[in-house]
């Protein structure tokens, strides 16, 4: 199965929530943040925050804490596992940042099954204090997208990933929920598949122009249909490329009928 490269967005996709403002929210330093927001990019606003967290008393170990607390959907971990037990490569492309992503990910015991993770740099300093800096440097280079915010653009790391996986006969599924995840959608191509978050801001984009996003559309909502979701699409396409399943705890070879029944249709993507 590894014709199969999963990409994952990270915040309301694999967690519940936004992990920037769970962080903030959780730590007391929502209004400053609400003060401060109209003022900066978010990106550098959240170094701004983390330097406001530093010089207040708090602790990477009290970011930690409160970063291990995240809420999820208790399907989406079997998801990843399921994924991965089937020999996808799972990725990461998220507009949050390294130190976030991979603290969660190694509390919840999953880290080791993503290949890649692309987001924004989050690392400690010298001084103890997390820093927070920009995927793409827009002072000095801008990406210049104008569908993404200017520290990230996801269509140009779907693109890089397309270009390294040319020669090779991989099919694309990508799960997200933001507008920043509209972008990417863009770049599929029609042998991949997109699965935006029902109702969600990429949902609404993708919405308005179906014919646009080339990839077959799957919708889901939570966690389970997530699962149910990419658990129909991994198969499917195995299935497609009589690639038998080998691992007998694979979700992928116990889905029933009444599941199957369950999966949304694709989204029509022409009149």
């Amino acid at each position: 199965m590894s014709e199969i490269v999963v990409v994952f967005d990270f915040d309301k996709t694999i967690v519940d929530v936004d992990s920037d403002n769970w962080v903030i929210d959780e730590l007391g330093f929502t209004d400053l943040f609400n003060q401060l927001l109209p003022t900066m990019p978010w990106n550098t606003l959240m170094d701004k925050m983390m330097m406001e967290l530093h010089s207040q008393g708090k602790t990477i170990k009290d970011i930690e804490e409160v970063l291990h607390k995240i809420p999820l959907h208790p399907r989406v971990i079997p998801a990843v596992k399921a994924a991965h037990a089937s020999g996808c490569d799972l990725r990461i492309v998220s507009d949050a940042n390294l130190f976030f992503i991979e603290s969660i990910l190694k509390h919840l015991g999953i880290r080791e099954y993503f290949s890649e993770i692309n987001t924004n740099p989050g690392y400690v300093n010298e001084e103890g204090r997390l820093r927070i800096l920009p995927c793409h440097d827009f002072n000095r280079s801008p990406h210049g997208c104008s569908l993404c915010p200017p520290n990230m653009c996801k269509g140009l790391v779907i693109k890089r990933m397309q270009d390294s996986i040319s020669e090779e006969d991989k099919r694309l599924i990508y799960l997200g929920d933001g507008s920043g995840d509209y972008c990417p959608s863009l770049r599929l191509k029609e042998k991949d598949f997109m699965m935006p978050r029902k109702n969600f801001p990429v949902w609404a984009l993708i919405c308005r122009d179906p014919s646009a996003v080339k990839a077959e559309i799957h919708g889901w909502s939570d966690g389970e249909e997530l699962e149910q979701v990419l658990v129909h699409l991994i198969s499917k396409v195995s299935m497609e490329h009589n690639s038998p399943f080998i691992s007998s705890d694979c979700k992928l070879q116990i889905l029933s009928v009444s599941a199957h029944e369950a999966i949304p249709k694709a989204l029509p993507v022409r009149p």
